[in-house]
């Protein structure tokens, strides 16, 4: 995957996104969005592991609510470094992969 790519395809379907609904999103939209989507995850993980209502839900709806989840956090990180202009690729190699010495 390459995360330049991902991030502008993002982006663009979050530009369509905020037209449609009048959504003005500045510094502080970006980084409470990330939050609400964290919220969700979370609750979809309290669900899939039994610590959270059902919500007449089965357990495969609610895997599959959990991985949707996981992409809309995903995206929405993507979303706040684009905004704030962070190179994620190379901050991940300079925080993380510096640690892979194979």
């Amino acid at each position: 995957m390459n995360v330049h790519k991902v991030t502008r395809q993002v982006k663009k379907v979050s530009d369509i996104y905020a037209k449609k609904f009048g959504i003005r999103r500045d510094s502080n939209w970006y980084i409470l969005k990330l939050q609400e989507e964290m919220g969700e995850l979370i609750q979809s993980y309290l669900m899939m592991t039994g610590r959270g209502r059902q919500k007449d839900k089965t357990k495969e709806q609610i895997v599959e609510d959990f991985h949707k989840e996981m992409a809309d956090v995903f995206c929405h990180v993507l979303l706040l470094a684009k905004h704030h202009k962070i190179n994620l690729e190379k901050e991940v190699e300079e925080k993380w992969l510096v640690w892979d010495k194979d």
